[in-house]
Parts: C-alpha cells; sequence; structure tokens
C-alpha cells in the first residue's frame, strides 16, 4: 500500500513540476509575443470589453436575469470545453489578453456569450424559433469567425479538428444551457403557484 502511495506522490509531483514549468514558458512567451506591444493583445482586449460595453447598452432590463443566467451557462460551459481541448492541444490562442488562463478570455467569457445573449434575446422578443436562430448563430461563430480567427492566427485547429467539430460542440453548449435554464424557469413557475391545500 505504502508503495503504490509513494508511486502516486511521486507522479503527481511530476506532474506540478510540469505545471509549473508550463506556466512559466507560458508568462515568457505571453511576454515576448502576446503583451501589450502588440496589435493582438489590444485585438483581445477589446474583444472582452466592446462586448460587455454593447450589452450593457442593448440588454433587454426586464428579463436581465434571464438572459443574463443563459449567458453565464454558455460562457461556463464554452470555457470547460475550450479548456480541455486547448490542454489535450486540439486548438489553440497563440495569442491571449491573459497569458495563464488555456482558454481565450475575449472569446469565451465575452463575445460568444454576448452573441447568445442578444439572440436569445431576439427570439424572445420576437417570438422567434430559439432552436433555428441558434444554428443559425452558431455556424456563423464555428464557419466565419473561427475561420477568420484562423486567417489572422489567433487561433489554430490541430489533432483532426475542424470547424465541424466546432460546431457540434456549440450545438451541445446551447442545447444544454437551454436545458438548464428551462429547468430553473419550472422551478420558479411551480414556487409561484398558488397554495390550493387547505
Amino acid at each position: 500500500m505504502s508503495l503504490i502511495l509513494t508511486e502516486q506522490a511521486r507522479k503527481y509531483e511530476e506532474i506540478k513540476e510540469a505545471q509549473e514549468v508550463v506556466f512559466d514558458l507560458w508568462n515568457e512567451y505571453w511576454l515576448e509575443y502576446s503583451a501589450f506591444n502588440t496589435w493582438q493583445f489590444w485585438f483581445n482586449v477589446l474583444m472582452i470589453i466592446l462586448p460587455l460595453i454593447i450589452l450593457c447598452l442593448f440588454i433587454d432590463r426586464k428579463r436581465l436575469f434571464l438572459l443574463l443566467f443563459f449567458g453565464f451557462n454558455i460562457h461556463v460551459w464554452t470555457a470547460y470545453i475550450d479548456s480541455m481541448a486547448t490542454r489535450a492541444n486540439y486548438m489553440g490562442y497563440p495569442y491571449k489578453a491573459i497569458p495563464t488562463l488555456p482558454i481565450h478570455f475575449g472569446m469565451d467569457s465575452s463575445l460568444v456569450p454576448v452573441l447568445f445573449i442578444f439572440m436569445y434575446q431576439y427570439t424572445l422578443k420576437k417570438k422567434a424559433n430559439f432552436y433555428l436562430h441558434s444554428l443559425i448563430l452558431i455556424a456563423l461563430i464555428s464557419f466565419l469567425l473561427k475561420p477568420f480567427f484562423v486567417e489572422i492566427h489567433l487561433f489554430y485547429l490541430s489533432k483532426g479538428t475542424n470547424y465541424f467539430y466546432i460546431f457540434l460542440g456549440y450545438v451541445l453548449i446551447t442545447i444544454f444551457s437551454k436545458g438548464i435554464v428551462e429547468f430553473f424557469l419550472r422551478l420558479q413557475s411551480k414556487s409561484e403557484l398558488p397554495n390550493t391545500k387547505t
């Protein structure tokens, strides 16, 4: 038993040391190629700030919490999947605003969630088909936005990953996020029902 624990502890220490090396390498790389003196850094910062400013100006305040909860779900699941995919080197971001995060902060925390929030807001306001409009937005992100980022070297794909996989990932994220929102809306509506028991 102690031999197994010792082997486990040794392996765990190896992983920790490797993480420290990678952490330092990312910081060195960022300072040399992706810091304040590059247009890519400022482009990424703009991708964080500008969507959030637009969101504050144009979000439907009557549905504020619903829309933000949906957007938060999109952000969380996108960040999780992106983090796993970049860590496994299926995709990556050569230029980042924040070097130590495996995800692209502007894309996963601002631009994409804000686009989904406005799409959801539109479907609620116009009583339009959520899933149809989601597919249109996902196609635009997967087959126009992501290839544009590849073209300007802000994003890369590797190990056989392609834009269709990205499309499928966003479809799953959207369905899951909408499902969570619907689940909590049902819980809320049940709690608001008048108590008929005497």
